[in-house]
């Protein structure tokens, strides 16, 4: 943290700042009203030490200009003999504290010491309240309450708070490389560059051009296995000779049979695997499908100037009942057909109550599957269904039990 100090006498202000150097803080030494302002900001992260009495604009100048900044950052008032009454009065107009020149280094340090204790304090607050407020970004952009979604987020919350390379892996439109950029705004790194390169297109240059741009931050590959062999041997020895920032690479197909093809290098393949994400297809997750598709309505809306629609319930149920191979993807693209009215926006399957109650049995068989991780057994005892009858009723909705095993 910071410590503004200003004063106009050059052998207090090298004295205070050298005091303040060798207890590891950081000052900031300023002589004058106009050298000190400048730096102040809602986002500073420190304490302000003034010298009451200084030519032109004193330190009650810049107490009242640091109050209108922010008026909860500290301001120390320095004072002489003489002027105590004065930082007294200062004190109920918001001054933090104040010191008799000449000070003690540990009087000096001990003050400091608590104003900065309540500048963090402070701050910590305003961001836990941001977080509430507007919700991380595994929140924000990971749309659904879904078992599967939550757990998701989690998983997205423990790897960003690491500095580990990963692997993504969804089905085609199931969004890897929005899952990869929520991994980037969670982790420490969130202010520094997010690039996004889709593999195939990677020379050797484009490769090292887009290491460097991503220094600090992250680098996220898509469809990794599409780099060519000559540019994944190039990025292999980057790796093994250290890189500066975060690697995600995404696949929407399996990796082994690339790497058993001898499309991909097994040594790229096993650095990314230590740490893979899979992303749950949408038909796993059927009841997130009204908060996406209610989600994307209003997104095409706002996009095309157009008037928010009401989504019937047939309309959800009609939704429900689908498999979506295209995954969120697909799903947008008829939240924007639906928005402008188009008759094809929704497959017809009919909207009478069987439908309705087809789609339930559906969601019901799921949510038991995730319960047991794909466990038939205990999935059919817990529905209370013979085993035969469980059967035909998963390949009646297209359901496999495997498709629920963990790992």
């Amino acid at each position: 943290m910071h410590v503004l100090l200003v004063d106009d006498d050059p052998a207090i202000r090298e004295a205070l700042g050298q005091t303040l150097d060798l207890e590891g803080l950081s000052p900031i030494l300023a002589g004058s009203f106009l050298a000190a302002k400048d730096h102040l900001t809602a986002e500073f992260d420190g304490v302000v030490v003034t010298d009451i009495r200084m030519p032109g604009r004193d330190g009650f100048h810049l107490l009242e200009h640091a109050r209108s900044v922010d008026p909860d950052l500290p301001v120390i008032l320095l004072t002489g003999e003489g002027d105590i009454p004065m930082a007294v009065k200062a004190m109920g107009k918001g001054a933090y504290d104040f010191l008799e020149k000449p000070c003690a280094p540990s009087a000096f340090l001990s003050v400091v010491a608590r104003g900065l204790k309540a500048r963090a304090l402070v701050l910590e607050n305003r961001r836990l309240a941001m977080v509430v407020e507007r919700g991380d970004a595994a929140e924000r952009l990971l749309f659904g309450q879904s078992a599967l979604v939550q757990e998701l987020r989690q998983q997205l919350r423990r790897i960003a708070r690491t500095a580990t390379d990963a692997l993504i892996v969804g089905e085609r439109g199931s969004g890897t490389s929005k899952v990869a950029e929520v991994i980037h705004l969670l982790s420490a790194a969130a202010g520094r560059p997010f690039i996004k390169k889709p593999a195939s297109s990677l020379d050797i240059k484009g490769l090292r051009d887009a290491l460097t741009a991503a220094q600090g931050g992250t680098l996220y590959l898509d469809e990794v296995s599409r780099l060519s062999l000559d540019v994944q041997a190039a990025l292999l020895a980057a790796i093994e000779a250290g890189l500066a920032l975060r690697l995600l690479a995404g696949s929407t197909v399996a990796l082994e049979p690339e790497v058993a093809a001898g499309r991909m290098m097994e040594d790229l393949f096993f650095h990314f695997d230590v740490m893979r994400i899979r992303i749950p297809a949408l038909r796993e997750r059927s009841e997130d499908i009204p908060i996406l598709f209610s989600h994307y309505v209003a997104q095409a809306c706002e996009q095309a100037n157009l008037p928010l629609p009401v989504i019937p319930q047939a309309v959800i149920a009609e939704l429900m009942a689908q498999d979506w191979p295209g995954n969120a993807r697909a799903l947008m693209n008829a939240a924007m057909r639906f928005a402008m009215g188009l008759d094809d926006a929704v497959e017809d399957k009919g909207h009478g109550l069987s439908a309705q109650m087809a789609q339930v049995e559906r969601s019901l068989l799921i949510a038991a599957l995730q319960r047991h991780a794909g466990r038939a057994g205990e999935t059919a005892k817990d529905l209370q269904l013979p085993r035969k009858t469980f059967y035909d009723k998963l390949a009646r909705h297209n359901l496999k039990a495997e498709d629920y095993r963990n790992g």
